[in-house]
């Protein structure tokens, strides 16, 4: 049986995650018991959730076990089957974690799923196919209901779920405005993913009313739909400009991932412009995974949804890149290659 580098949690952190926080670690993959497979991960992804998980305190999902690989979503290819479902060969989504095989008992319900590259790249399947796409999916057309021409907006614009979340809200006739950090995200917002107006936060200093000011300015009939992904200073500008019976999808908030408070600075918008504002777990919501999938696959294979991708090299790289990640240096959706 191959030889398995794996990247296990080593300590908590103390405020800011750094890379300290984990550790490499080799061990033998297990010989495989009847009904199992044997995945060699091609990629592996990085994702702000994985931020509060390595906390130990309560959240929506389970603290990550000290000592233990860190989970995070994979794709990869099955190297060996004594599984009637599963052929070698075969190209498999799942939960392997930050490693470079793992042993799925492949009678357990969900734990893989077989994907076709023949029209999707197999990396996108845990990017704008996979869950941050469904993200974007359900916060858009299950929270947040657009209409047609009216003005909908997200932070972390140029990222993976702004990435789909653009494409998604464009094929419903939406007025689609983003919030990133730099002027190449920006561009690359306007340019390539298809939004209407891309503001660069970074250039307003949290200074909360200028960069509200250039919402009104990118969104002159108000905002009628949000989807948070950081909170904090920016969320606090785009309450200024939030039209009467609006909604907000609260997916992140990355302002708030290294253990400190984010306080809402003015929560009287929320009564005065009767607002509805919806947090949400898209693992809780898989019953809206089919349909999503379908649509974001057709949108990636017609070449409506090009998203970027920032790819490290190795299993080693794994920490690093993540933390970059939190720190907003990656540039649309983050990935290990494995392979």
């Amino acid at each position: 049986m191959p030889i398995n580098r794996q990247i296990v949690l080593d300590n908590r952190p103390q405020g800011e995650a750094s890379v300290q926080n984990f550790r490499l670690v080799t061990s033998e993959t297990p010989p495989l018991q009847e009904g199992q497979v044997l995945v060699r991960h091609h990629f592996l992804s990085l994702d702000p959730y994985m931020r509060g998980r390595m906390n130990d305190s309560k959240s929506y999902a389970a603290s990550q076990p000290l000592g233990e690989v860190m989970i995070g979503g994979t794709v990869g290819e099955i190297v060996e089957s004594r599984h009637e479902g599963y052929c070698v060969g075969d190209k498999v989504v799942g939960m392997g974690g930050w490693q470079e095989y793992s042993v799925v008992d492949a009678n357990q319900s969900g734990v893989l799923r077989k994907v076709d590259t023949s029209r999707v790249p197999l990396s996108a399947y845990l990017g704008a196919v996979g869950m941050p796409g469904v993200t974007a999916y359900y916060g858009l057309v299950h929270i947040l209901e657009p209409k047609a021409g009216q003005t909908v907006t997200v932070t972390a614009a140029a990222g993976a779920v702004g990435s789909a979340y653009a494409a998604l809200a464009k094929a419903r006739g939406c007025r689609v405005v983003g919030i990133a950090g730099g002027y190449e995200k920006c561009r690359y917002a306007t340019q390539e993913l298809g939004y209407d107006a891309c503001i660069d936060y970074k250039e307003h200093r949290n200074e909360v009313r200028s960069l509200s000011q250039a919402l009104r300015d990118a969104c002159p009939d108000g905002i009628d739909g949000h989807f948070e992904n950081v909170g904090g200073w920016i969320m606090d500008a785009v309450m200024l400009r939030m039209n009467a019976f609006s909604r907000m999808a609260l997916c992140g908030l990355i302002a708030g991932y290294d253990g400190q408070p984010v306080p809402m600075a003015n929560p009287s918008l929320i009564l005065i412009n009767r607002m509805r504002i919806e947090g949400f777990i898209v693992s809780e919501q898989m019953q809206v995974w089919p349909a999503a999938l379908k649509e974001l696959g057709e949108l990636v294979a017609e070449g409506k949804l090009r998203p970027r991708e920032s790819i490290a090299q190795g299993i080693e790289a794994a920490p690093e890149a993540f933390i970059g990640m939190l720190k907003g240096r990656n540039f649309g959706k983050q990935l290990v290659k494995l392979l």
